[in-house]
């Protein structure tokens, strides 16, 4: 080969090279900062409706309104924090689709859910705020034909070549909801199961998950809060709960596509999985999360007992307001903790 042909093709090669290296670290750079809008970071917060997001906005300063998809997206500084707030509509699909959406347009650096849920657990009253450890979804079934373990796929329990897996508890299958009835309890084949995720960490085999962690770090901040929690909402004053509305931060909340209405099934739900709430967003959002990769905690404040009448001061809630109160002031609370502990430039 000629000196001079030699010397065109190192070049030609040097030059392919440094191309390369250019489009490796620019791809790197964008996956990094993941934004098609903006990419300053920020706390993404999302809420299922308008009126538990409206406290938040109204006091969020240096507004600015991305419409993405027909979604209003509002950036600006919130008790210290830079932020994006963003209503997913009730769903647990347009929670994923709208967090997703978030993660895909903004750098996101941490989630928080902010909204109102129906209590689980009986001993939990109006307006309190829960915070839970973990979200799950155990509507996320596979409906036997009769009570017996499911065995589509040989033995008892294995549903694994439909690309399934039931969920466990010690090694054994959850059990199925049951009905009473006149001569005693009727199984209902709904079986729980656990819920498929892929990510960059267990790609490309995936994994499979009964529930979803809160951000330990974010679950600390928490716990030192000391919030002042209304008795009585701002709609109509005369409306109070008996009970001093109490922070509650720990156990697993629960979401599901089904507003529930059953009160049989909330204490299948308590007795089961001890859920300290429901709704019907959380845990999509918790998924989509760690499906990206990002720290997330849930702020929920209780409304009512789900699918029951007996739940003490039921009428607070929908009289008054006060639940969507509480639910911003412990999620403010925590803003400006976390914002003093963890600064960020404006």
């Amino acid at each position: 080969m000629s000196a001079p042909l030699s010397s065109l093709l190192n070049k030609l090669s040097c030059a392919l090279l440094a191309l390369a290296a250019v489009f490796i670290s620019t791809t790197a750079h964008a996956e990094q900062k993941r934004c098609l809008s903006e990419c300053k970071p920020r706390i993404g917060i999302v809420s299922a409706f308008g009126a538990e997001a409206d406290i938040l906005l109204e006091q969020t300063q240096r507004k600015h309104d991305w419409r993405i998809n027909g979604n209003r997206f509002t950036t600006g500084v919130l008790r210290g924090n830079p932020v994006v707030i963003v209503l997913s509509g009730v769903s647990m699909v347009n929670a994923a689709m709208v967090t997703q959406l978030m993660l895909d347009h903004f750098h996101i650096e941490r989630l928080l859910m902010s909204g109102i849920a129906g209590g689980v657990n009986p001993a939990n009253h109006v307006g309190d705020v829960v915070v839970p450890e973990s979200w799950a979804m155990p509507m996320e079934v596979y409906w036997n034909g009769d009570g017996s373990l499911p065995a589509a796929c040989g033995e008892a329990g294995d549903v694994s070549c439909l690309g399934l897996k039931l969920a466990t508890e010690n090694g054994k299958a959850r059990s199925d909801f049951q009905f009473d009835a006149p001569g005693g309890k009727v199984s209902s084949g709904l079986f729980m199961r656990d819920s498929f995720v892929m990510n960059a960490a267990n790609a490309p085999q995936g994994e499979f998950r009964f529930e979803f962690q809160a951000d330990a770090q974010m679950l600390a901040v928490a716990r030192d809060l000391k919030p002042v929690l209304a008795t009585c909402g701002p709609k109509n004053p005369a409306l109070c709960v008996a009970v001093q509305p109490a922070l509650i931060v720990g156990g697993r909340g629960i979401s599901g596509s089904a507003f529930l209405a059953n009160a049989g099934y909330r204490s299948y739900l308590y007795d089961t999985l001890q859920a300290q709430l429901v709704d019907m967003e959380t845990a999509a959002f918790a998924q989509v999360a760690y499906a990206n990769g990002v720290p997330f905690i849930a702020f929920r404040s209780v409304s009512d007992l789900a699918g029951g009448n007996d739940f003490k001061d039921v009428g607070a809630f929908f009289g008054s307001g006060l639940a969507e109160t509480n639910e911003a002031s412990v999620t403010l609370a925590f803003l400006e903790a976390w914002g003093r502990a963890h600064p960020k430039k404006k």
